[in-house]
């Protein structure tokens, strides 16, 4: 006997999309044909909706431990499964940092005991770790994160020395956040003697420019080509920064990037409207590197879509410009940005599952999730393709209450989200009584 059958399935899995059914058992998917009838515990008729492997989004910022009032494992794993996000890696400039492999271990613990959905967590760097960097379990942690800019404290690695060790000794994939961060620094100082108290949320994509990000990130590209390193770059905002990468599949690459769904979807004219809700590091530039940021996933330089989710309470936002902290809440959200691109015709189905899912488990060599194959473990996610869905204060899950995309309506619903075999998610109601979720497993 199955635990569940989903009957008349349109998968969208691996470059094809095909109408099949799908039999659940013990966590995984134990069959996929074209008709199953056979006993089970729970059938649910799809009816032709579209089925997609659960998003696997390797960029959140949680906020647990220490800044637990903007969000927490719990929350925001919860707001992740509406968003069809069944797994995710989380960052480590939480309080105290993920910096040694002891708070790492700690996380995971935590973890343990709060996630709805699948996680696994960076290992951060800093200018003086590299002996814990050194000693991580590379089927633990997901990666090592590098704060080249944007970052304060021990968080922000601007040593060269302490990069040419990292990049040199690191056994797990660097993936950086890249911004200069003297020449922000030298940014504000000018844009804050020119505006003074006028400096807005309309200046930030000049302080944070286009040339701070490209020195960072070239930095990084020479440094991985250097000492033959392998290298994800995060949250890639420009044009310029294209000629750093190159066009292929995600499999055999050593140098990959990636794109955030803000990026892809606002542009510097938004600041009018929206101000510090859209402030984040790095910024959200012009129309022109948007464009360029949607020409470079079609042509496989960029490898991954992922949100960045950094939630702030309303109240911090809504300081003046220079103390709003940077970041918005996105992971309930992302999927239903893409499928509006979609429906605009600008990306498909297809690319939508590479770019979240599949090249997500190939670049971090993750076990068993990714695609919708027999064997894998059941983490998908269900469309209802034309069903209007609008965000209101009352459907938004993130703890911080809030979202840039407040008043707004989508074109599509997530219908039901699937974790570990478990219906997560469904017409708009977490289902918290499912099993908690898994530790991610590496195959490394």
């Amino acid at each position: 006997m199955y635990d569940l059958i989903l009957k008349n399935a349109t998968i969208v899995n691996e470059g094809s999309i095909n109408v099949s059914d799908i039999a659940i058992k013990d966590n995984r998917i134990a069959l996929i044909n074209s008709s199953i009838d056979a006993e089970s515990k729970k059938e649910v008729d799809l009816n032709g909706r579209y089925l997609l492997p659960g998003l696997i989004d390797d960029q959140v910022h949680f906020r647990e431990p220490g800044l637990t009032h903007k969000g927490d494992i719990a929350t925001e794993s919860r707001a992740g499964l509406a968003g069809g996000v069944t797994s995710y890696f989380e960052m480590p400039n939480v309080n105290p940092t993920t910096t040694t492999n002891e708070n790492l271990t700690k996380k995971f613990e935590l973890a343990s005991t709060k996630s709805l959905s699948n996680y696994s967590f960076h290992l951060g760097a800093s200018n003086t770790n590299i002996e814990e960097i050194k000693k991580v379990d590379i089927n633990q942690a997901a990666a090592l994160k590098v704060f080249m800019g944007a970052s304060t404290g021990e968080m922000l690695v601007d040593s060269i020395d302490a990069l040419d060790d990292i990049f040199h000794y690191s056994p797990l994939i660097v993936v950086t956040h890249c911004e200069d961060p003297q020449r922000v620094k030298d940014n504000e100082q000018l844009f804050f003697e020119k505006h003074g108290n006028d400096l807005s949320a309309q200046h930030h994509h000049l302080i944070r420019d286009v040339e701070s990000c490209y020195l960072s990130s070239s930095l990084a590209v020479n440094l991985a080509k250097k000492y033959d390193s392998d290298l994800h770059v995060f949250h890639l905002t420009t044009e310029k920064e294209m000629d750093l990468f190159t066009k292929g599949d995600v499999i055999g690459k050593k140098i990959t990037a990636e794109v955030c769904v803000h990026h892809m979807y606002f542009n510097d004219s938004h600041y009018v409207e929206l101000g510090n809700q859209i402030k984040c590091n790095p910024s959200i530039k012009e129309e022109s590197d948007r464009l360029a940021l949607i020409k470079a996933l079609h042509d496989d330089k960029i490898d991954i879509i992922a949100t960045d989710h950094a939630p702030h309470t309303w109240d911090e936002k809504m300081m003046k410009y220079q103390d709003a902290p940077a970041g918005l809440p996105l992971v309930q959200h992302g999927l239903q940005i893409l499928m509006d691109f979609y429906h605009q015709g600008i990306i498909s189905l297809e690319t939508i599952t590479k770019k979240t899912s599949h090249n997500v488990a190939e670049r971090f060599q993750i076990k068993d999730r990714g695609f919708i194959r027999e064997g894998y473990y059941a983490d998908l996610v269900a469309l209802d393709i034309d069903k209007e869905y609008a965000v209101s204060e009352e459907n938004i899950l993130y703890k911080c209450g809030w979202s840039p995309f407040s008043g707004k309506t989508f074109k599509s619903s997530i219908h039901m989200t699937i974790c570990n075999g478990h219906i997560a998610f469904q017409d708009g109601q977490v289902n918290q009584d499912i099993p908690l979720g898994m530790q991610i497993e590496f195959n490394r």
